[in-house]
């Protein structure tokens, strides 16, 4: 029959096995595979509040569309929402309605028609901006644009170069839209916090 081991044995192989695993969980914490960082030592300053407005120019028709459908389902075209339907865009981004204006980034993402029952979109996009100081920055867009709505509202997730840690939302309102041929030019305001 085993002899049960005594209490002063318990509590120090009880207190060696503790140890065991205190100086582990050091260990692992020297490795760097996460750590605390103050704002500041990666070189972000205070927060603050933008507002950028542009047109976005959504063209499906014509020689050089912007907005091209790369997938749809069995039901897509018997569907009065298209349902389905995939577009994948490089949309530009103007300073005025007119194609002509100044552009000032590109729309590039996609968008899919989510809802069987009204004009519902999910969008998955970022805005890239090419002119001034957010040159080479982007938002990014995620979220459901009823498109029939008069104005419709998208959370910004997040952004790259000026816009890192960015989060806001951006408010889309259809300027004009051709019942004929697709095309479309959609105002957006944005409303963004960055650093």
């Amino acid at each position: 029959m085993a002899r049960a081991a005594s209490l002063p044995t318990l509590i120090s192989t009880f207190f060696i096995i503790i140890t065991f695993l205190f100086s582990t969980s050091i260990n692992a914490e020297n490795h760097h595979f996460f750590q605390n960082l103050s704002p500041a030592s990666i070189g972000l300053k205070r927060e603050k509040l933008s507002h950028l407005h542009f047109y976005f120019h959504d063209i499906v028709s014509g020689r050089n569309p912007t907005a091209v459908r790369v997938a749809e389902a069995d039901v897509t075209n018997s569907s009065s929402t298209l349902f389905g339907a995939t577009v994948m865009i490089d949309d530009p981004l103007t300073v005025q309605p007119e194609i002509s204006s100044k552009l000032v980034g590109r729309a590039q993402g996609i968008y899919a028609s989510a809802s069987q029952t009204e004009a519902g979109l999910l969008m998955v996009l970022n805005f890239a901006f090419m002119e001034g100081k957010y040159n080479g920055s982007t938002l990014s867009v995620l979220g459901r644009n009823m498109v029939f709505s008069t104005v419709r509202e998208l959370p910004i997730v997040g952004g790259s170069g000026l816009f890192r840690f960015a989060r806001g939302y951006a408010q889309a309102r259809t300027h004009w839209f051709d019942l004929k041929t697709g095309d479309a030019v959609v105002e957006y305001n944005a409303y963004v916090f960055h650093y």
